[in-house]
């Protein structure tokens, strides 16, 4: 059925062997930059405010134990999930354990949404199983089709469900968050850069909210790209985030590093080897073309 192969389209299982590598790799970074404080907020049990995942699972309060306890496990499973070893076993374990990493860390009062990607990739890629070859793959599948395809979902809903979101709280005005001063009130929070040159122009600042504005609400047609048009939207968005880290210093590396589920990560290998031959044939060629001589003990340079 059409519908089927749309959402579990067949796609090389290489794509996700190094999918797979540059995320777990990914979190670890992520743990250290980004949900960084999830150990250091467990000292203070009063201020947590636990998410709502964590009231339906009942999942105990942080503890400095505890959240230590997550660290280290998930820089051992990220590190084999790395490796592609044991992709199911790591690979659920990275997923349960950064969750509620990342729910502890939002629990105190702020949730970014740009995790949903990253979180949902993490859940779908242990599915897929093992990949014979790992990066060198040739076998392609509708699982691996699924897999990839919910995390492209994820990352276009972070964008759709944001626009959503800018209408309900506006009590489902669509043109309340647009023509509000949302952008002068966070440059002004948060002065930064490129920000401060353009708060003294609000009438620039509401036009660059309907085109943000806009752009999420029509994100979802990202899912029916192919070709050049999928790659023009996917620097489209790499372009905006750098915009908005340039007026607001808020970066969304999560959401952009699962936008490699979009590429052909399985091409980069045989172009890496190619490179490689290149580069070694090119060695040979000048070794061949430069000979050395022996003369006694000591080796002579043919060029001398």
């Amino acid at each position: 059925m059409s519908v089927v192969r749309w959402f579990a389209p067949v796609l090389p299982d290489a794509r996700v062997a190094i999918l797979r590598s540059v995320l777990y790799v990914f979190v670890i970074v992520d743990m250290h930059l980004f949900v960084r404080d999830t150990r250091a907020l467990s000292y203070h049990p009063e201020l947590y405010r636990p998410l709502f995942l964590a009231r339906l699972l009942q999942l105990p309060p942080p503890s400095i134990t505890l959240t230590t306890a997550l660290y280290v496990v998930l820089w051992i499973a990220c590190l084999v999930g790395a490796a592609n070893r044991l992709p199911r076993v790591a690979g659920f374990v990275v997923a349960a354990c950064f969750t509620w990493w990342t729910a502890i860390g939002m629990s105190y009062g702020k949730v970014d949404h740009d995790h949903l990607a990253l979180v949902v990739a993490l859940w779908v890629l242990p599915t897929v199983g093992a990949v014979r070859g790992s990066w060198r793959s040739e076998d392609s599948s509708a699982q691996a089709g699924w897999a990839l395809r919910c995390i492209q979902f994820a990352v276009v809903f972070t964008y759709f469900l944001s626009a959503i979101t800018k209408i309900r709280s506006g009590d489902w005005t669509f043109t309340s968050w647009p023509n509000s001063a949302i952008l002068t009130w966070a440059i002004i929070r948060r002065p930064h850069g490129l920000g401060l040159l353009l708060v003294e122009h609000p009438s620039l600042l509401r036009g660059m909210q309907w085109f943000s504005f806009l752009a999420e609400l029509s994100s979802i047609v990202i899912l029916w790209l192919r070709g050049r048009a999928l790659l023009c939207a996917a620097l489209f968005w790499v372009g905006f985030h750098l915009v908005t880290a340039m007026i607001l210093y808020i970066h969304f590396a999560p959401t952009l590093v699962c936008w490699l589920a979009f590429a052909p990560l399985e091409r980069g290998v045989p172009w890496a080897r190619r490179v490689i031959a290149r580069r070694r044939q090119r060695a040979g060629g000048s070794a061949a073309r430069h000979p050395v001589a022996v003369v006694g003990d000591q080796p002579v340079d043919g060029t001398g």
